[in-house]
């Protein structure tokens, strides 16, 4: 829970402060003092009188009714200290920086138990323990540096480690990014990343706090709580970040189906920011570098204009952002002419705009302009740095007159942090950010472009049979992969198409259903889990001869149970399969199908259930989706019966918790039909 005296305390009580500012509980106490707390301060300490000029009490039991206790001792005092203030002087919010609980040992878990159940007694917040603590414009209860500049449309910042926090502030304060707030939930015994969202999403207002939410998550203990109040407040206008650590997995998993081996925990966090529509971000700087585009005005187009008085730069960055999807259009016509006769001989106006390093700060000004009267103009990217050799005041003055003065977002790129480190930051104090890597910047904005908008909630049924469904799954009677014929029923539930096809151990039926469809057919062995590995799958068999060759071949190979015999259809092989995870729910993949699947693992994940826009989003966001939509001269795949299936697989599964895995590889695809050709479905009978 989160209340008023976590918020706004009129009272404070720091149990361990002291004198020495380079120890935890002295550096409270400096940043509570420096940072202008209005409050009564109170500090604890047994040993002293006198704390940074503030009278110390020697024992808890001297100290008047308090709001927040702000715990910095050793973790095994912590729930007697806990017990007595809650019970005694009225606490009802408490910050624990102590480490020692359940990160560490069993027995802190214990600790850390007790603490809890003490809080939940007396209806008392509980930030941590393990943390760095909580910074707001209310009070700095952190024992960290840096302080970062905070502002009502700062970045409310919420992490899972404290140390990494501090990290993600050092990197966010050389580029200029404001704060709101900083919540360091530590292990979250209480209130976590997910209940912080939920309190900003149910007391959002939108004329008084941030539209911008960072997140460092080292566990989502409650997916659902996440996504929902993410999507709600993204739907009010917030953007939200985030770097979930953690997500690999150390080697190679042994899984009995493609999806058993792509899919993971790193699928359903994918899915799940897909979904909820947060840019995803895998590192300090890159989360930080989104963090600063969201402080500029937003743009929908795609097409930058590049000025900069180094050559280098100007051409990495255009390499940068062709490859995340976005343009650098050629300048061209009268606009671009009138240009060229204002700037220096030599000047190059193609984009990126090069005025030269002999450049000032007039044709900086003159080249923005410029920009800025452009139609197939979007943005306007600036590179402006200097040798050392001259003072460059007077370029970021008008780089910051533009600035304010152009409709179009800016981004200035400014790398001489070192050289012209003066004159940086006194950019950054009017207010501004700063992008010193441009390659950086252009990675961000391309998880920001890529980034769908949360998706509806409204399930798409699409006539999918569930009385029927619930009726095949009630019908099996164990865990196991399910026989091809009950595979055929369930996903037929759904309305996903599928290729004729007949599964049996008599040569002689199989020959006659060849007959009724038509050769060329294929057999495939039924039994063994890789049918292509054990030479169990024969393509383009055109007679009744060759077939029943196969046949005798295929029922020697070990595991083999029947021969399935398919009509033999072409076009180009799709994958989609599903994972159910603990929490998350079913992960939904798609890709190429074949044995591309693993070989190239170019899979996009989603969370069922699935709308039409993420299916087309996770479509989209293949590397191979220029292979869907066709390559020299072929005709691209259908891509709506593509989207239609994957969302038609989603809802099924929506209503089939017991499927675990589900594989439907290949799909064959041309641009008229896509069609199921092979698929396995892996059920888990509750016990």
């Amino acid at each position: 829970m989160i209340n008023k005296q976590l918020l706004q305390p009129e009272s404070i009580v720091v149990i361990g402060g002291s004198n020495n500012k380079h120890k935890p509980g002295g550096a409270v106490v400096r940043n509570l003092l420096d940072g202008g707390y209005v409050g009564a301060l109170h500090i604890v300490n047994p040993k002293e009188d006198e704390v940074q000029g503030i009278k110390a009490f020697h024992d808890v039991k001297e100290l008047p009714s308090t709001d927040l206790a702000i715990l910095v001792v050793a973790a095994k005092f912590c729930p007697d200290y806990v017990d007595y203030l809650a019970s005694e002087k009225n606490v009802r919010a408490f910050i624990i920086i102590s480490a020692g609980f359940s990160e560490e040992t069993h027995e802190g878990a214990l600790l850390e138990q007790r603490i809890l159940d003490t809080c939940e007694k007396y209806g008392c917040a509980l930030i941590g323990p393990n943390c760095i603590g909580l910074l707001t414009h209310f009070h700095h209860s952190v024992f960290t540096k840096p302080i970062p500049h905070l502002n009502p449309k700062g970045v409310d910042f919420i992490s899972g480690s404290g140390a990494t926090a501090v990290f993600i502030l050092e990197s966010a304060v050389t580029k200029g990014l404001p704060f709101n707030s900083v919540w360091s939930v530590g292990n979250g015994k209480q209130i976590g990343i997910e209940t912080v969202l939920e309190y900003m999403d149910e007391h959002f207002d939108p004329e008084r706090d941030s539209l911008i939410k960072l997140l460092y998550i080292e566990n989502i203990s409650d997916p659902d709580k996440l996504l929902y109040h993410a999507t709600s407040l993204i739907r009010k206008g917030c953007r939200i970040a985030a770097i979930k650590a953690g997500s690999s997995e150390n080697g190679s998993r042994a899984a009995s189906s493609h999806t058993g081996a792509i899919a993971s925990s790193d699928s359903a966090v994918e899915a799940l920011f897909r979904k909820a529509g947060i840019v995803r971000c895998f590192g300090r700087e890159e989360l930080t570098t989104v963090g600063c585009i969201f402080t500029l005005p937003r743009f929908t187009g795609k097409n930058f204009a590049i000025v900069t008085h180094a050559g280098g730069p100007g051409v990495m960055l255009t390499d940068a952002l062709s490859k995340g999807g976005m343009q650098v259009p050629p300048l061209t016509g009268p606009v671009a002419e009138e240009l060229k006769s204002k700037l220096l001989p030599g000047s190059s106006v193609a984009n990126p705009i090069d005025i030269l390093a002999t450049g000032t700060a007039e044709h900086l000004g003159i080249a923005i302009d410029c920009c800025e009267r452009m139609d197939d103009i979007d943005a306007i990217m600036v590179i402006f740095g200097t040798p050392g050799l001259v003072k460059i005041f007077e370029v970021y003055d008008v780089l910051h007159q533009k600035i304010q003065e152009c409709k179009k977002p800016i981004f200035p790129i400014l790398p001489s942090v070192s050289t012209a480190g003066p004159e940086v930051q006194e950019f950054l104090k009017r207010g501004h950010v700063n992008f010193s890597d441009e390659v950086t910047l252009a990675t961000a904005l391309t998880q920001i472009m890529k980034t769908p908008k949360p998706a509806r909630s409204e399930v798409e049924l699409y006539g999918t049979d569930i009385p029927r469904l619930h009726k095949l799954i009630s019908s099996i009677n164990e865990s196991g992969y399910i026989s091809p014929v009950l595979v055929r029923e369930i996903l037929s539930c759904a309305g996903i198409p599928l290729v004729p096809e007949l599964v049996s151990t008599s040569k002689e039926e199989l020959a006659d259903f060849a007959e009724r469809v038509g050769y060329p057919v294929v057999a495939k062995v039924v039994g063994p889990v890789h049918k292509t590995d054990v030479g169990g799958v024969t393509l383009n068999i055109r007679s009744k001869e060759v077939l029943a060759a196969e046949f005798d071949r295929m029922m020697q190979i070990q595991g083999a149970t029947a021969v399935m015999v398919q009509k033999m259809i072409k076009g180009t092989e799709l994958f989609i399969g599903a994972k159910y995870e603990e929490r998350f729910g079913h992960v939904v993949l798609c890709g190429l199908g074949g044995i591309f699947v693993e070989v190239l693992r170019d899979v996009s994940s989603g969370l069922a259930p699935l709308s039409y826009e993420e299916a087309y989003s996770m479509i989209h966001s293949l590397r191979a989706y220029k292979i869907l939509k066709g390559t020299r001269g072929k005709k691209g795949i259908n891509e709506r019966k593509y989207a239609e299936i994957i969302v038609r697989l989603s809802t099924l599964l929506r209503f089939a918790t017991e499927i675990k895995e589900i594989d439907i590889n290949p799909l064959l695809a041309d641009d008229n039909d896509v069609i199921a050709v092979d698929a396995r479905i892996l059920v888990k009978k509750e016990e």
